[in-house]
């Protein structure tokens, strides 16, 4: 019996490991699909288009004929830009106004409310849907919205502050010292709900305890956020920073649908469409604009997140 026992196989109480098979046919098609297709669609209309403006900034072109007809005219474009192009540096003005507005107004707001709403104040859900429900609506409707607010005669804001019945009317949308701000608000209303839900998100991470360990030690409300709560949201900061700066620089839909961004509503996205496919047909002055644009836009999140992840490792 105990001859038996040793003879027989010694087993550890594991299911025996079933060999993974190779990849069938199907298989490899639908892996094929699910990986080629997006790449193909992000190849298509994103890197593909980016490449093409950067060679194409360095030409004359009207896009009219046929690649042959392309003339290769190095920096030209970028010189004439920065020295002789007027609209250049007011749009560039107005997309820097933009950014600094975006960061330190309806960025901050949203921050005020993602606090106040972290607090579970009574109907905290209907504030959230009420304070986000602009966010999904196009900038382009928004801009239609803000149209009606704006008007001069049957606008809320005139009738609000009683200048229809002086008869001294503000055209907010058509005077230029003042449509940009007007715009800007506009624009804030949007932009504060999207922040607001990137905050509360982050707050809804933060522990706990840090707070009430705060609160023991006998901080304040203020001292207990500018310390410990808001450092602890460094990676939303970051996604935070990103999404202003691209909101910032990619502004175009509320100020085209308003006056097609001129008459003091000028930026380099509304230059870079009024070249390319306006009556002048400037494809590498176009060009040339875009890839302004998008410098612009990469350094400062380059040069933020890098440091960023330079701090954290």
């Amino acid at each position: 019996m105990a001859t038996d026992l040793a003879a027989a196989p010694r087993t550890s109480g594991r299911r025996p490991r079933r060999r993974v098979g190779r990849l069938t046919t199907a298989d490899r098609v639908a892996v094929t699909l699910m990986v080629g297709v997006p790449l193909a669609v992000v190849l298509a209309f994103i890197w593909f288009p980016t490449l093409a403006s950067i060679v194409l900034s360095f030409s004359s072109w009207d896009g009219i004929g046929g690649i042959d007809t392309i003339e290769w005219i190095g920096t030209t474009n970028y010189e004439q830009i920065v020295t002789i192009y007027p609209p250049f540096w007011p749009a560039f003005r107005h997309n820097l106004i933009w950014l600094a507005f975006l960061a330190l107004v309806p960025t901050t707001f949203g921050l005020l409310l993602a606090y106040l709403l972290d607090k579970q104040i009574r109907g905290s859900r209907v504030y959230q849907s009420i304070f986000f429900l602009p966010v999904v609506i196009s900038l382009a409707v928004v801009g239609f919205i803000w149209q009606l607010v704006y008007a001069p005669e049957q606008g809320l804001v005139n009738n609000v502050l009683g200048t229809t019945e002086q008869g001294n009317l503000i055209n907010w949308l058509g005077n230029p010292d003042i449509n940009l701000w007007a715009v800007l608000v506009a624009a804030a209303w949007r932009h504060a709900g999207y922040i607001m839900i990137l905050y509360l998100a982050g707050l809804k991470s933060v522990d706990p305890a840090l707070r009430e360990a705060a609160a023991i030690d006998g901080a304040s409300e203020w001292y207990a956020f500018r310390t410990i709560v808001f450092p602890a949201l460094k990676p939303i900061n970051i996604v935070v920073l990103v999404v202003t700066v691209i909101e910032a620089l990619r502004a175009f839909d509320i100020v085209y649908v308003i006056n097609r961004g001129r008459n003091g509503l000028e930026l380099l996205s509304v230059l870079v469409t009024d070249n390319i496919i306006g009556e002048a047909s400037r494809i590498g002055y176009g060009s040339a604009l875009a890839v302004i644009l998008l410098v612009i836009s990469i350094v400062p999140i380059v040069v933020f997140v890098a440091n960023a992840f330079k701090e954290e490792s």
